[in-house]
C-alpha cells in the first residue's frame, strides 16, 4: 500500500467500521462463553434427572442453606395426598389443554413446614377429578422432581384465585388458598401416581425445556463481522480504483 492510497482512507468510515467489528465480535465471544455455560447447565440437569432420589428433607435443609437442586429428584410421604384439596393450573401436555393438580403436602421435622406437589396433568376433555376428603390421611410416597416456579410473562393472564383458575405457580399465594405453613420455594414435580387408580392423571413433571442455541448466535456475530469487513475492503477497493 503507498502513502498515496494510505491518505485516501476514508477515517470516518475506518472508525466506524472498526468500532462495529469490535462489537460484533465480542458479541460472538460472549455467546461462546454462554455456550459453555449452558453445556454445564445441560449436564448438571442431566445429571440431577438420571440420580436416584434421596429423601426430601436432607434435601430441603440444602435449599434453605442456598444449594440450587432445581431439576434434583427427591422422595417424600405425604398424608393424605390422594384426597387433598387442590388448585387448577392451566397447563398444555402434547399438544393438548388440560390442567395441572396442585396440592400441599405437610412436611414434620423439615427444613420447610410443607411442600407444593404438583400431583399430574388432567386434560381439558376430563370433567371428573379426583374426591376430596381432607380428613383423610392415609400416606402416599411420592417421587418427584424439584421445579422453581415460572416467571409470568407479559401474555400470562393473572390468576383467578376466586375461580381457581391459575395460570402461573405463585408458591406463596397457592400456600395460602391450600392453607400450607411456611412452604419450600420449589414444586415437587410428581413422576409417581397419587391416584394409581384414576388413569386420567397423569403424573409426568414439566421438560426441562433448556435451549441451547448459543453456537447459533455466535455464528451469526461472526459472520456479521466477516460480512462487515467484505463490505469495508469493497468499499475502499471502489475508491481505488475510481
Amino acid at each position: 500500500m503507498t502513502d498515496q492510497t494510505v491518505r485516501r482512507l476514508p477515517i470516518g468510515l475506518t472508525i466506524s467500521m472498526l468500532v462495529a467489528l469490535a462489537i460484533l465480535i465480542g458479541l460472538g465471544g460472549w455467546q461462546l462463553k454462554r455456550l459453555a455455560w449452558k453445556q454445564d447447565l445441560l449436564t448438571r440437569v442431566a445429571a440431577l434427572q438420571s440420580a436416584p432420589a434421596a429423601d426430601l428433607g436432607p434435601m430441603l435443609a440444602r435449599v434453605k442453606a442456598g444449594d440450587d437442586l432445581e431439576y434434583g429428584r427427591a422422595r417424600t410421604v405425604c398424608p393424605g395426598l390422594a384426597t387433598a384439596p387442590y388448585l387448577e393450573v392451566y397447563s398444555v401436555r402434547d399438544g393438548q389443554a388440560g390442567v395441572r393438580l396442585v396440592s400441599a403436602c405437610p412436611l414434620a421435622g423439615a427444613a420447610y413446614g410443607s411442600i407444593l406437589v404438583d400431583r399430574g396433568f388432567v386434560a381439558d376433555n376430563i370433567s371428573a377429578r379426583p374426591a376430596v376428603d381432607p380428613a383423610a390421611r392415609a400416606p402416599i410416597e411420592v417421587v418427584g422432581v424439584f421445579r422453581a416456579p415460572e416467571k409470568p410473562s407479559f401474555v400470562t393472564p393473572p390468576n383467578d384465585v376466586a375461580a381457581n383458575h391459575w395460570y402461573s405457580r405463585d408458591i406463596p399465594a397457592m400456600a395460602a388458598v391450600l392453607k400450607a405453613s411456611a412452604p419450600a420455594p420449589l414444586f415437587l414435580m410428581a413422576e409417581t401416581s397419587s391416584n394409581p387408580e384414576w388413569k386420567a392423571l397423569l403424573a409426568a413433571p414439566l421438560p426441562a425445556e433448556i435451549s441451547n442455541r448459543h453456537l447459533e448466535y455466535a455464528l451469526t456475530w461472526f459472520g456479521l463481522a466477516a460480512a462487515l469487513v467484505g463490505v469495508y475492503v469493497a468499499v475502499l477497493w471502489k475508491r481505488w480504483k475510481a
